[in-house]
């Protein structure tokens, strides 16, 4: 595995991990994770570059290794506050590498195409592995939203604990069938600890899994979209269910092609063989396809 080294940062008030893979001085990448993941998931990815590269992949606030916020709720906007203080720190405005190479998965794809349309002179080019958004709330919506959400807060999520790594990694396993017992292992590491009483529990906030007051305001997704001026390399996973999430698997393929329609300058590829962790599934052809975007003028 190319070996990766722990850095970490105060940002916003928040100690947060920074994993770097390769030395500073080559061309820079950005990771971005998804929700209840971390930094390291990237790992089988970075082992495929063929390239020299300074990978750069953060753990989100309350995830991984980095300090939890200490509230009952996280807001999204948050994430992209504390990117553009990490990208702040790491590629200044007035530096060379101003337009930065941004690749989030999930969640993190949702981030990195927010941050794209609101600061578009940072970012160089895109790459979003699966980041669809979120199903348009309806004002109708609302009001059981705020009430599910203030009946979180009586009564907030927890998370599961495991009698060993073992268990995590089959965990992981029954969750993606395509993980070799060798990768679940590894991510198993760095995916949990051991509590005081002995159980292994994820390193996230449970705090993550409260249902949030606030709306998906699709329009305003699809406004910062539209300002993107970076060219976006949108990938999916042949074997996803993310689309799940929208609704019937034709009406959830209209409106994510609707969605992709905002982005100017956009080339749409797909992995085979690969589940919504096509990172972990096919990393090899990914890195590939990564490569190839980043190496076109």
């Amino acid at each position: 595995m190319t070996p990766s080294r722990s850095e970490f940062l105060t940002v916003r008030g928040l100690r947060l991990h920074v994993r770097h893979w390769g030395e500073p001085g080559a061309p820079t990448l950005f990771m971005l994770h998804g929700w209840m993941d971390m930094s390291a998931s990237f790992q089988f990815m970075v082992d495929c570059l063929q390239g020299q590269w300074h990978v750069i992949a953060p753990d989100w606030r309350g995830f991984g290794l980095s300090q939890r916020s200490g509230l009952d709720t996280y807001w999204f906007p948050d994430y992209l506050a504390d990117l553009d203080a990490l990208l702040d720190h790491y590629a200044p405005e007035d530096g060379p590498t101003a337009a930065i190479n941004l690749l989030g998965h999930s969640m993190g794809g949702n981030i990195a195409g927010l941050y794209a349309g609101v600061r578009p002179q940072r970012v160089g080019k895109l790459v979003n592995l699966e980041g669809f958004g979120l199903p348009a709330a309806r004002p109708a919506q609302y009001p059981g939203r705020v009430a599910k959400w203030l009946d979180e807060l009586r009564e907030p999520p927890v998370m599961r604990g495991y009698a060993s790594l073992d268990e995590v990694a089959a965990r992981l396993r029954k969750t993606n069938p395509r993980l070799s017992f060798e990768r679940a292992a590894f991510l198993a590491s760095h995916w949990a600890e051991q509590d005081r009483d002995g159980e292994w529990k994820i390193l996230g906030d449970p705090a993550h899994k409260m249902t949030g007051p606030l709306p998906y305001r699709v329009d305003e997704i699809m406004a910062a979209w539209e300002a993107i001026t970076a060219p976006v390399l949108w990938v999916e996973a042949e074997e996803t269910d993310m689309w799940r999430w929208m609704g019937p698997k034709e009406q959830a393929r209209a409106e994510i092609d609707r969605r992709m329609g905002h982005l100017k300058r956009v080339t749409a590829r797909m992995v085979p063989q690969a589940g919504h962790m096509l990172h972990h599934d096919q990393p090899e052809l990914l890195a590939r396809m990564v490569e190839e975007f980043l190496a076109a003028p």
